[in-house]
């Protein structure tokens, strides 16, 4: 028997810290300054709380966290792994949670000092041990020792079949760029780039260059999830969750799935959105805004596909013909995403949906925005969220 749990949960409080190079305080600290703001945000109280969910890649216990902020009794707790793929899958636990009454109140969380303390683009060299190290040994003497080098290698299959690629991924990053220049909360506000810019920043790794590639950040992030009902009573409206899909499509490696009889497609959010689609009834038309996970600009191309804003190869016109602008088919990353608000693994971007169904983004779109799509990252297990005003 199959239990659907669209509108059974909603998002009722967000909040983010600082976004900063040295945040100069523990990780601890900057979990527990989110986590309790958004309990603020909610209009609820930290003793409301019985549950809470994070990243196993977090380093702050969820128990040092609820001694901190004054939460009592915990009914439940999780982690997920895999990275930015985490990052929906946070809002899939405590839906889960809520619908099934294990827990009334639950908070997902993520902080770190991902700039002042371990920083992400080290990748696989160092002491950083794990089971992907099995397969990560196939590729390291190769040079491929990095996310942005992994994340290239699919970029350039991906250029070899579309056209117009460079010219797209440059649209993504100057577009959430020009987001952030006039949010204060981004760490690049009033900081715009141009074209040439652009072209003469730093290569990374081709096609790479410096402005393709997201923020190492120090910051944290939480939102409060509760049950549609409880949701009607409390500060703002309800952001209802009405899809959310994780998955882990066959043959799946960590970032790395280059045996795959194809490289340029992401079929785990293919699948995530096929579930999240058929849980809420919604369409690709239904979508009025969008957060899309962006370590990387292309890596917002090939999402737009999965979730059928576009047809296959299609997404570069797609992003060229000016979907993703404030006046666009499908203003996305409003925030200035990843590449240029700040890094915290993607749940300063559920932060955002949130605001957006609320209507209290900083860069809200002129257009009634009533459904939002959030995902998680790619090149690993990952997953989508679908979030709207209720029906």
């Amino acid at each position: 028997m199959t239990i659907n749990i669209s509108g059974e949960a909603a998002i009722v409080g967000v909040a983010n810290t600082e976004f900063s190079k040295n945040s100069g305080v523990s990780e601890l600290e900057l979990a527990s300054v989110a986590v309790r703001d958004a309990i603020a945000d909610a209009g609820l109280k930290p003793s409301d709380v019985d549950g809470m969910t994070t990243f196993t890649l977090d380093n702050t216990d969820e128990i040092e966290i609820a001694r901190a902020v004054g939460i009592g009794d915990l009914t439940f707790y999780s982690r997920i792994p895999h990275g930015g793929g985490a990052a929906t899958g946070l809002i899939h636990q405590a839906v889960m949670a809520v619908a099934s009454e294990m827990a009334e109140v639950v908070v997902c969380y993520r902080a770190l000092n991902g700039r002042s303390g371990h920083r992400y683009s080290s990748g696989v060299s160092g002491t950083l041990l794990t089971a992907d190290a099995i397969h990560w040994g196939w590729y390291t003497p190769y040079g491929l020792m990095t996310p942005a080098s992994w994340v290239a290698m699919y970029t350039q299959r991906y250029m070899h079949l579309a056209k117009d690629v460079q010219d797209a991924m440059f649209e993504v990053a100057h577009i959430q760029r020009e987001y952030a220049v006039t949010n204060p909360a981004a760490f690049f506000y009033e900081k715009p780039f141009t074209r040439a810019e652009y072209d003469a920043s730093r290569a990374i790794v081709s096609p790479f260059r410096m402005l393709d590639c997201c923020m190492e950040t120090d910051g944290g992030s939480a939102v409060v999830v509760t049950t549609a009902e409880r949701a009607k009573d409390l500060k703002h409206p309800a952001v209802i969750v009405k899809g959310v899909g994780q998955a882990a499509a066959a043959d799946m490696e960590s970032m790395t799935s280059f045996y795959r009889p194809e490289i340029a497609k992401i079929p785990s959010m293919d699948i995530a959105a096929k579930v999240a689609y058929q849980q809420s009834g919604l369409t690709p038309d239904d979508i009025d805004a969008a957060i899309i996970y962006d370590a990387f600009s292309p890596i917002v191309l090939w999402q737009l596909e999965s979730w059928g804003f576009c047809g296959e190869l299609e997404a570069p016109q797609f992003v060229l013909d000016g979907a993703l602008r404030p006046d666009g088919r499908l203003p996305t990353n409003t925030h200035g995403g990843q590449l240029s608000e700040g890094y915290i693994h993607g749940v300063n971007g559920i932060v955002e949906a949130a605001r957006l169904v609320r209507g209290t983004s900083v860069n809200q779109p002129a257009k009634d925005i009533k459904n939002v799509l959030v995902t998680s990252g790619v090149g690993v297990p990952t997953g989508g969220a679908l979030l709207g005003l209720a029906d």
